[in-house]
This record gives structure tokens, sequence and C-alpha cells, in this order.
């Protein structure tokens, strides 16, 4: 008697109702075809209403909105960032830029974020608060749709995308930092969309070393591959993260160090005998070829309204402009390693996962709630649920990371991937324990510890190997999840975007002593 086929499904008694419901669903080709462009863009929808809706609030500069508005502005006006007089907030948010001078103003941040912003004012006008956050809101919208698409790269499952896409656009680091024209929301984009197309390079290349080396008998060398173009767009969109903030660097090099080491495991799995060698020394090299002078290129290019004018600060410093550019950028690093001026929300790197001091970008009351108090806050405190949850899902994945190594058994790759994301934007500043840093800073950080706590919501539904009774309860603890994060978002969505409410019911949102 033939054995049965080992691949056949398992019979429908032993799946869950989820799983028939899924299978059910997607079993159907045409409706697999439209539920592939469906979910993501009910999600990225459902990110723009939470992102946009009354982006105009509050009408004032909020937070460091006063640097980098003007800024913007500057840039657009005169090519560089030019310095503004004082009390020029009052006047700028009536569309009065008369206080701009063409003196060249001292700035330490790159100035592709400001010219982002300013895409905006140019738009639809300087004086309009909606106008210097609109670009910040649409790439924090984006962003949730690329969180969507990495988790797709990364799982295959629509399901599990759209959970993790589902919980960047309600979490509330990423929707005030999506509302608000600061540069970490857009560094957020272009390091997130860097690590996409770093997915999409790998993908293609470690199965092409992989294929031409299949029959070949113990090859002493690899293939060296330099058609790699998803690399190259790697490193314009990381050459950009840098050109917004320099912590773009340390994902550059982080990404970069990533690429050598699976080119090296995916030349080991393939028996080449000097595969260290062979992937340090040859396709390394090409490597780097490929993706650092894209991104030096792409930095330079973000420089270039300051390098074709004459009056942006520090450019008569030298007649090169060039070696004007390199003296301006050592005054910037000295500054910014020197930074330690106190401020009340400031909030060291080792407080970060523990969160204990969010920021309060801005506080007013409108006085509509006539004799009562109320009072208007807009805090970048991430949903709690999510965050608290992603922080453990990621010491979860590195204890199954640490756990097979000690085993000798193979190291789940999908595990490896967000704890890379984390290391690249959140190790490096534990190195400047007094710099004057903020919690909002780890809004870079929240698509990797929402993609490593939709491995492990993976891990905790169960794979069908497991028992039904195990599915079904991890099924239901997952369905429970979901929906209490929804309600916590739905519950802390006024002091994300600055509504008026009553002073107890802020304070029933001030769970920790730090978050006042």
């Amino acid at each position: 008697m033939t054995a049965p086929e080992p691949l056949l499904p398992p019979p429908a008694e032993s799946l869950t109702r989820w799983e028939r419901l899924r299978d059910r669903v997607l079993g159907d080709v045409e409706w697999n075809r439209t539920l592939r462009w469906l979910a993501p863009l009910v999600i990225t929808a459902l990110a723009a209403v939470l992102r946009l809706a009354n982006l105009a609030h509050p009408r004032v500069l909020a937070f460091d909105e006063t640097y980098y508005a003007k800024d913007a502005w500057a840039l657009w006006a005169l090519g560089y960032e030019g310095a503004w007089a004082d009390g020029a907030d009052l006047a700028f948010i009536t569309g009065d830029m008369s206080a701009l001078s063409d003196t060249g103003s001292y700035v330490v941040h790159p100035p592709l974020g400001k010219w982002i912003i300013a895409l905006g004012m140019g738009l639809f006008g300087a004086g309009n608060s909606a106008a210097w956050r609109l670009p910040v809101a649409l790439l924090g919208t984006a962003t949730v749709l690329l969180v969507y698409l990495v988790t797709r790269v990364m799982t295959r499952s629509i399901t599990a995308a759209s959970i993790a896409g589902l919980l960047l656009a309600i979490d509330g680091l990423s929707i005030v930092m999506s509302r608000i024209g600061l540069l970490d929301g857009i560094l957020t984009f272009f390091v997130l969309l860097g690590f996409l197309l770093v997915l999409l390079d790998q993908r293609r290349s470690i199965p092409l070393v992989e294929s031409m080396l299949r029959d070949t008998q113990e090859p002493l060398w690899g293939p060296v591959i330099v058609r790699r173009p998803w690399l190259i767009a790697a490193g314009v969109a990381l050459g950009a993260a840098s050109a917004v903030k320099w912590s773009g660097l340390y994902v550059l090099a982080g990404f970069g160090l990533y690429v050598v080491i699976t080119d090296a495991l995916a030349r080991r799995r393939a028996g080449v005998a000097y595969w260290p060698m062979d992937a340090v020394a040859r396709q390394g090299v090409v490597s780097f070829l490929l993706m650092v002078p894209a991104a030096a290129l792409t930095y330079l290019v973000t420089w270039s309204g300051w390098l074709v004018t004459a009056g942006g600060y520090d450019r008569q410093s030298d007649a090169n402009p060039l070696v004007a550019l390199w003296m301006y950028h050592r005054s910037m690093y000295g500054f910014h390693v020197g930074l330690s001026t106190g401020h009340p929300y400031a909030s060291a790197a080792w407080q970060w996962p523990l969160l204990l001091r969010p920021t309060a970008v801005w506080t007013g009351d409108d006085g509509s709630c006539g004799t009562d108090h109320c009072i208007s806050v807009i805090s970048t405190i991430p949903n709690p649920l999510i965050w608290y949850a992603g922080v453990a899902a990621a010491l979860y994945l590195l204890y199954r990371i640490v756990r097979s190594l000690i085993e000798r058994r193979p190291v789940p790759p999908l595990f490896v991937l967000p704890l890379l994301g984390l290391a690249v934007t959140y190790v490096p500043w534990l190195f400047y324990p007094t710099r004057t840093i903020f919690q909002f800073y780890t809004v870079v950080m929240m698509p990797f510890l929402v993609l490593a706590l939709v491995l492990a919501l993976r891990e905790m539904a169960g794979r069908r190997s497991a028992p039904l009774h195990r599915r079904q309860v991890g099924q239901r603890a997952v369905a429970i999840f979901l929906i209490a994060a929804v309600l916590i978002s739905a519950f802390f969505y006024p002091v994300w975007t600055g509504m008026n409410v009553p002073y107890q019911f802020w304070l029933a949102h001030n769970w920790l002593p730090g978050w006042i």
C-alpha cells in the first residue's frame, strides 16, 4: 500500500478556527492576489489617518521645531541655514519671515531632513504649521508601509506583515514623531528603507552564490558578484539617513558588516575552502565599492546648497569648498561629542528600554473646558504594551540565538535581523553616557522592536506541527494581545495628538513618575 504524501495538508479537524479561516481565504487564488495589495493599502490608510488628522495643531513651533522649521525655510530661501533675529518664533508662525538674515547660522545636523521639511513650506507657505509637518507625516506613513514590506520579505506571510504594519501604525511614539517637524521620523524612514534594500540584495545574491558553486567540487574561491543593484540602492538610502542625522553612519557600518558576514557564511555553506578571505578580501571589497561611495556621494549632494552659495556658516574658511566643509564637520563633531547641557526631559540611553523619561514636546490649554482645569499635551510615550512587549521579544530572540550557539545548532536567521537593527540604532548611544539625548530618539528603533515582537508572536501562536490545543491557546493569546494594543492606543491617542482633556484624565496616562 502506497504511503500518503508527507506534504498533504493536515485534516480539517486538526486545524484551529483561525487556521481554517486563513486557509479558506488564502486558498482562493483571486482573493489571495487581492489581499496582497489590499492589506498594505488598508494599514497604510490607517497610518495616514492617525498621522494627518488635525496635523496643524498646535499652531506653534513645538519643541525643536523652533530650529528645524526655521532652518528649513532658510534653506528654501537662501540655500543654506541663515541666522534668525531674537523673538523670531512668533513672527514665523504668522508667515512673517523678515527676521531671517543672510548671515550663516551654525547648525549641527546635515541638511537633508530640513530640505524635506522645506518642501511642505515651499508648497503651502512658511507660516502654515501643517506645511512644515506634512512631509514628515507622509514619510512616517510610508514607514508603516515599509515595515509591512520588510516583514513580507522576511517571513513571506501576509498575516505577519499585516500585524507588523498594524502595530507600527498605532504606536504612539511613531505617531508623534510623524506629526512634529523633527528629524528623527525622517531618519527612521531612510534607515528602514536601507534595511529593506539590504534584505532584497541578500535574497538575490546569496542564492546566486550557492547556485553558482553547486556543481563545483571543493572550490578554493567563490564568485565575485558585481551586479548588486539593491546594494547600491541601499548605499543611497543609508547615505540619505546619514544626511539627516549622523547616527545613520552607524547603521551604514552595521548593515555593511552584515552583508560581508552573510556573504562569508554563504561561501562556507557552498564549501569554499578560503571562505573568510574570499568574503572579505574579494567580495567584501566589491561590496564596499558598491555601497559606500554611493552613500558618500548621496551625503555630499545634500550639501549642494551650502557648497554652491557663499553665505553658509564657515563657507569662506578655505578657498576649497570641500576643505571648508571638512573643517565645518570637525567643528560639528566636537559639538556633538561634547554636548552635555542639562535638560528636564533628557534621558540616558540605558533608561530607554525601561521607558523612564519620555518627552513632552508641547503642552497647553485652550480653555475649552470652561471652569474645569484642562491640559493639552503631546508626549512621546510609545504604546506601553507594544514597547515593553517588543523589548521582551528582543530579549527572547537573543536568548534563542545564544541557546542555539551553545547547543551548536543552526541559528534561526530571522531572529538575527531585528537584533541587527536594534544593535545599530541603540548600542552606539550607550557609548555617550554624558551626552544630552532624549527618549524620542528610539523612534528609529521602533520598527525593529515591532519586527522582534511579530516573530515572538508567531512563536506564541504555534507551528502547524504543534498539538491542536497548543495552537488554539497560542492564537487566542495573540488575538487578545492585539486587541489590548489597539485599545491602549485609543486610550493614549489624545496625549499623542495634543487634544484638550481634563487634568485627571491626563494624569491617568502617567503610569510611571517620569512620564509627567
